[in-house]
């Protein structure tokens, strides 16, 4: 069975772009190996952002991996720190 990795930077809000090349391919794939999908909250510290704007955004993302169709029985969903 193959792993699956892939995450998204919480840097910003999330876009139409996001849904359609990333997490919807997420949902699609996700019975077709071990998927490990996380938030790249680690990453975002490359630039400045205030600590609470990346804690909602963190969450928001969470919010919209699982109303994507993300099941947590199936994926391992994680925050990356």
């Amino acid at each position: 069975m193959a792993r699956i990795l892939s995450g998204i930077k919480p840097t910003g809000q999330l876009t139409l772009g996001n849904y359609i090349g990333a997490i919807k391919n997420f949902a699609r794939v996700q019975h077709d190996g071990e998927p490990f999908i996380f938030i790249a909250d680690l990453h975002a510290l490359t630039l400045p952002i205030d600590p609470k704007t990346l804690r909602n955004n963190s969450r928001d993302i969470a919010a919209y991996y699982l109303a994507a169709g993300l099941d947590p029985k199936t994926t391992t969903i994680f925050l990356q720190s």
